[in-house]
């Protein structure tokens, strides 16, 4: 019966972590896109845009890392 929180909290921490990836790669994709083809600079802007997004998603990643692992020490 234990095994099923540790389940519960790995299912939540992968979406989490998805999620946080996924979400400022499409936005930040999306507005690169539109800027390059306004602009005429292709693929500049896309390319930032997905640096933004990297660098957003490491800085969020490591602060749910942290939380996570408080999450999984109340656990034991």
């Amino acid at each position: 019966m234990n095994d099923r929180r540790y389940w519960l909290l790995g299912l939540k921490i992968a979406g989490d972590f998805g999620a946080t990836i996924a979400i400022p790669v499409v936005i930040f994709a999306y507005f690169g896109k539109r800027l390059d083809v306004r602009l005429g600079t292709a693929p500049w802007f896309l390319i930032v845009g997905f640096a933004l997004a990297a660098l957003i998603s490491g800085v969020l990643i490591y602060r749910k890392a942290i939380r996570y692992g408080k999450d999984y020490q109340q656990l034991k």
